[in-house]
């Protein structure tokens, strides 16, 4: 098929700013959005964006977490995916309707189940490939080392189409497919139809590999939260940014319905309402969300976009509390007399947001055995307030703040006495160490999915 020329890149403007009372929205609901997070058990928020009518009228990061820092976002990498999808349709590179296998004919021999066979992109797109059970380990064990020919290999449990299983190599043959037809990486892909145009430079992201060299497509993914915010306007305006057409209506119509029925999936209730392309159907709009808490909120009926990043294994909370709170926030509420001052108050609020550093006596010094296992240290060193951490053969050294949070590149590091809290700033994890006699205990909050080695917790070297 051919491939029409991209559209070239247009001047992407920051994004428009007000205030909450001058769009319709009441401060007030956003102030206490934030209590609500910040008290909720099983949530630790790390940043908030709120746009409304395409003016961002509502942001802050708790520090270590800054404006300018990316955050993995785990599986909310798949709405990027979907797009970098929607793209390559419209292009005239992927059939919808085609089948996976069709992109990959070197395995059809080996490929014999007729359900895996049958199986077409908009199903993978969709997470509906018929399996009952999540892939991926089964699928990595493949002796080739690639995904896609594991996952075609695992004969479905159901016809393709008709079983909703939240599934990542599907999200994985998706991006697959986009980097084999187009003959680029993703991002590569996406940097002159996405990434100028919404002004998200090269060196603000990166994206975890697979063993062969590709983009995960279904996690992986960093980017600061103005990207979040920004892939959720452009949805939001259906495919436009300032006024040039980026992505088919089409296409954000597809990816923002759904497309099977997910209602026995999760005992939540924001996801049991339904799977578009990569995207979540919500009580309210839809949204792209990945683990530990990162969602991109976009709510059509009040012309809103929310981004959030934390780390927050309770994710239905943070959902619960924006329902609650925020939605009649900006669902066009009257506003009080006094709304100048309410939003005066929560731009002063959201400007000294900050987690708690840890504080106490001097450290003890020294080397210290850690407990071994899978992304802990196996030994940790301290020499007055710099400390080391010691993962299979390689070192990652910061230094410790008192009361405070000291910023070692990838690294947000406090303690005193006995304990020493490490905050790898560009993922939601933080790992907790607590020193006694020669030993360290080391446990993480929120254990990370992607690893085991310590030093692939921050953005990857390229964007």
């Amino acid at each position: 098929m051919s491939t029409p020329p991209v559209t070239p890149a247009i001047t992407s403007s920051p994004l428009a700013t007000s205030t909450p009372a001058a769009q319709g929205v009441d401060a007030r609901g956003i102030a206490a959005f934030v209590t609500a997070l910040e008290n909720a058990p099983g949530v630790e928020p790390h940043s908030l964006q709120v746009l409304k009518h395409g003016h961002l009228v509502a942001q802050g990061w708790w520090a270590p977490y800054r404006a300018d820092r990316a955050h993995l976002l785990y599986s909310l990498s798949k709405s990027f995916t979907s797009t970098a999808l929607g793209f390559a349709v419209a292009e005239g590179m992927v059939d919808l309707d085609a089948t996976v296998l069709s992109y990959f004919p070197e395995y059809d021999a080996e490929i014999t189940d007729d359900r895996s066979r049958r199986m077409k992109v908009r199903h993978v797109a969709a997470m509906a490939s018929g399996h009952e059970q999540e892939t991926l380990g089964r699928a990595m064990e493949d002796p080739s080392g690639d995904i896609v020919k594991g996952f075609l290999k695992i004969a479905p449990d159901a016809e393709p189409g008709t079983l909703f299983c939240y599934n990542q190599p599907c999200t994985f043959s998706v991006a697959a497919i986009v980097q084999r037809t187009s003959g680029q990486g993703l991002l590569e892909f996406l940097r002159p139809r996405l990434l100028d145009p919404l002004g998200i430079g090269a060196d603000e992201i990166g994206w975890l590999h697979d063993g062969l060299g590709r983009e995960l497509g279904f996690s992986g993914f960093h980017a600061p939260t103005e990207a979040i915010a920004k892939l959720g306007l452009l949805y939001l305006n259906r495919g436009v940014w300032n006024g040039t057409r980026l992505l088919a209506d089409s296409w954000v119509a597809e990816a923002t319905r759904s497309h099977i029925d997910n209602s026995n999936f999760h005992p939540n209730p924001d996801w049991q309402q339904g799977y578009g392309f990569q995207f979540w159907m919500a009580r309210h709009g839809y949204r792209g969300d990945g683990a530990y808490g990162q969602f991109c909120i976009v709510l059509p009926e009040q012309d809103t976009v929310v981004a959030i990043t934390s780390q927050s294994p309770d994710m239905q909370a943070v959902l619960d509390a924006a329902w609650e709170h925020l939605l009649p926030a900006v669902s066009d509420p009257e506003l009080p007399a006094d709304a100048a001052e309410n939003d005066t108050a929560l731009a002063a609020r959201l400007a000294t947001l900050g987690l708690e550093p840890l504080d106490g006596p001097e450290l003890p010094q020294g080397e210290f055995i850690a407990a071994a296992g899978p992304g802990l240290p196996s030994v940790v060193r301290i020499s007055g307030d710099e400390i080391t951490l010691v993962d299979v053969g390689a070192e990652i050294t910061a230094t410790v703040g008192h009361g405070a949070w000291i910023d070692s590149g990838p690294l947000a590091v406090s303690g005193g006495g006995a304990r020493v809290d490490v905050v790898f700033a560009e993922t939601p994890h933080r790992l907790h160490l607590e020193f006694s006699g020669t030993q360290c205990t080391a446990t993480w909050e929120t254990t990370p999915l992607h690893g085991p080695a310590l030093n692939i917790l921050r953005r990857p070297d390229h964007g």
